[in-house]
């Protein structure tokens, strides 16, 4: 890749880091809550979950930020990343879909904190029209597009059911967000130049579920191959044998 300059916002960035940035922003911001000015990157990336390795090649797509023998100013190097991901800006959400998954985000105080700003919530249903829901009123589905154009919304989030999912997104994009971030488990359909993140929480713990189990096998196998001895049901030690 050529090099740019540190300035250069256009640079490019892979996607698997730009997806652990917001990791070591969070970790940052957790330092400097404890009063810590400067980190190592074996401090930083213990923070973060991963190894300094990987976080000085994340933060090499940055630019140059660290001091060789002395290491990273947490507030400047804060700011470079929460600069780079949008977040010295803030941004204004919509969230379509206020059943108990879109409750709790539209409850979710970390948000605000991080620069969104949910500006409208939105469902079909006419029950809940009216309501409000962490001091914001639901409105009808069918203002999605003026409250856009309005509040010059980029980001949407769709917390639906399956069914309706497609649906939300097409008028998502039609209206002109051309971000969304998806907790329906569907896959959407977008033109080119609308990003779609989607979490699944159903997948998560699916694979939390796999882990659980590769544990108890090995932990079954490793029991199986011990070569004598019986084993103590309460703390899963071989017990000695006691001859007779």
């Amino acid at each position: 890749m050529t090099a740019r300059s540190t300035t250069d916002t256009t640079r490019d960035i892979p996607e698997a880091t730009v997806a652990r940035l917001p990791v070591y922003l969070r970790a940052l911001i957790s330092l400097a809550d404890r009063n810590i000015a400067v980190c190592s990157s074996e401090e930083l990336a213990a923070a973060a979950g991963v190894n300094s390795a990987k976080l000085r090649k994340d933060l090499s797509y940055l630019g140059s930020y660290g001091t060789r023998g002395v290491g990273y100013d947490v507030d400047y190097l804060r700011y470079q990343i929460a600069r780079e991901i949008g977040g010295t800006q803030e941004w204004p959400v919509v969230i379509v879909g206020i059943g108990n998954l879109g409750h709790a985000l539209a409850s979710f105080s970390g948000f605000r904190s991080r620069g969104f700003r949910i500006v409208a919530l939105l469902d079909a249903d006419a029950s809940l029209h009216g309501k409000e829901v962490a001091g914001i009123a639901v409105r009808p589905f069918d203002e999605l597009a003026a409250i856009v154009a309005e509040q010059q919304v980029a980001i949407g989030v769709i917390s639906v059911p399956a069914p309706a999912a497609q649906d939300v997104a097409d008028a998502m994009v039609q209206a002109g967000v051309s971000s969304i971030l998806n907790f329906a488990p569907v896959v959407l359909s977008v033109p080119p130049g609308v990003d779609v993140r989607k979490v699944d929480l159903s997948i998560e713990l699916q694979i939390l579920a796999y882990h659980e189990s590769r544990k108890a096998h090995t932990e079954a196998a490793d029991l199986d191959g011990m070569p004598s001895g019986r084993v103590n049901s309460v703390s899963g030690a071989a017990a000695p044998e006691v001859s007779a």
